[in-house]
């Protein structure tokens, strides 16, 4: 028999329904139950449910499957605001209160850390938010399916290529989230819509934009289409044929920056204003990340004598903040666009005492930087999910009083975490998590590290 043959006859799963009694929760969200010497991970099932299933893979010692019918509904069961929740991946715990998420997103934190054998101090309070309408950047799926005769445009399906048939999106942005089978519509009309793979979503505090992906040359009847939609529901219109950046506006004929604004961190001075275009890297939730960077700035505890050192700079969403509050800062960042934004930024603000620098903190090269031998009093770390490992070793030298570390991911917090209590001579004082995506498992979260 074939190799092929016996991998599709291993995979064959049960046309019938199982039933199952969950007993725990996955850090994905997935309720846990145990069946036949198999670990089964269901979707839309919460501990404590009797639910009945239907398997979605199945192999010897692990399988997967969603929640059809509840038998035994838990108390931490609420009913999905979403129409489409059950099929659509942009969220996977609506199904849950919102205690259960904090609780659920608070344990994975604290399961890391204690994994690596790290524990906080403290743990703070969880740091919420609005709880929909909250996503300010997202990237749509958009696909003309044959069998429905019309465009889709929405998230993908859980777990699938597809993208969900939706009216309307709960979580995003209401300028846009609210008129999701209008903007389908729109694209139903236009003699290239086959082409149109994606929609970048983008909104500051001053307008909501929509960029719109092509893969062929738009004729000028779909670009007044577009256009007048656009207009019609307040929208900035951008078209993008080529990388990220390569914009080109479509409505209005002129348009300010898009911006958001932050506090002021200085009685003197005006808000700060961070200018960015569609396609860059800022958090999806403005309110969170308000009191997100306020917080870091306070648990610096930073003074007017204090040289500061920014790995992973992005934007200068935190350089410039904390700027105001002491003597120096020196920013890094691995992409040089980024850098030049930032460098803008600092001008628009009239901030001169952050240096922004350009350099690869995954490179093998990095700890012979020059900007590491200097002396830096605090250390302000916010990553990519793959965490700072390669630029932990150049920490220790400068022992900086006060690490803070914002991470998107618990595990790679967790894994420096214990690099920086164990090799490096800190203590970390407390930690806690910040609800930035609501209904997701996403976890992020923010760690104090002292001498």
């Amino acid at each position: 028999m074939s190799t092929n043959r016996r991998r599709r006859r291993r995979t064959r799963l049960p046309e019938e329904l199982a039933e199952a009694e969950i007993t725990s929760m996955s850090n994905e969200g997935r309720g846990i139950a145990h069946i036949e010497n198999r670990t089964v991970f269901i979707d839309q099932a919460l501990p404590g449910e009797k639910v009945l299933f239907r398997y979605t893979r199945l192999n010897k010692n692990i399988a997967e499957g969603r929640a059809v019918e509840i038998l035994l509904a838990s108390d931490l069961r609420i009913e999905p605001k979403c129409s489409v929740f059950e099929i659509c991946g942009g969220c996977s715990l609506q199904h849950m209160s919102t205690s259960a998420q904090l609780a659920l997103k608070q344990s994975m934190l604290l399961d890391q850390l204690m994994h690596h054998g790290v524990t906080p101090g403290d743990m703070l309070a969880p740091l919420i938010g609005p709880e929909y309408g909250y996503r300010h950047k997202a990237r749509l799926g958009v696909r003309y399916v044959n069998k429905k005769q019309k465009i889709l445009v929405g998230f993908r399906e859980r777990n699938s290529s597809f993208i969900t048939d939706t009216a309307r999106c709960e979580v995003l942005h209401p300028s846009v989230g609210e008129i999701i089978s209008e903007l389908a519509e729109c694209i139903n009309q236009l003699e290239v819509k086959r082409f149109i793979p994606q929609i970048e979503v983008a909104v500051g505090d001053n307008q909501s934009v929509l960029v719109f992906r092509h893969l062929r040359e738009l004729p000028a009847s779909d670009r007044r289409l577009l256009a007048d939609f656009c207009e019609l529901h307040s929208l900035v219109c951008y078209l993008q044929a080529g990388k990220p950046d390569n914009l080109e506006l479509l409505y209005p004929a002129n348009v300010e920056p898009l911006y958001y604004l932050l506090p002021a961190f200085d009685e003197s001075a005006a808000k700060l204003k961070i200018e960015f275009q569609p396609s860059d890297f800022t958090q999806v939730n403005p309110d969170i990340n308000k009191r997100m960077v306020a917080n870091a700035v306070n648990y610096l505890d930073l003074n007017k004598t204090d040289r500061v050192l920014d790995l992973f700079s992005g934007l200068g969403n935190f350089s410039l903040a904390m700027a105001r509050q002491c003597q120096q800062v020196t920013a890094v960042e691995g992409s040089l666009a980024m850098v030049k934004k930032a460098r803008d930024n600092a001008s628009l603000n009239n901030i001169a005492n952050v240096e922004y620098i350009y350099a690869d903190l995954y490179s093998d090269e990095i700890l012979r930087a020059p900007w590491l031998k200097q002396q830096y009093h605090k250390i302000l770390l916010d990553p990519p999910r793959s965490g700072a490992a390669e630029i932990l070793p150049a920490l220790k030298k400068m022992q900086a009083k006060v690490v803070v570390y914002v991470s998107c991911h618990p595990a790679t917090l967790a894994r420096d975490a214990d690099v920086l209590v164990s090799e490096l001579g800190y203590s970390l004082t407390k930690a806690g998590i910040m609800n930035m995506f609501p209904h997701t498992a996403h976890v992020e979260s923010i760690a104090v590290f002292a001498k």
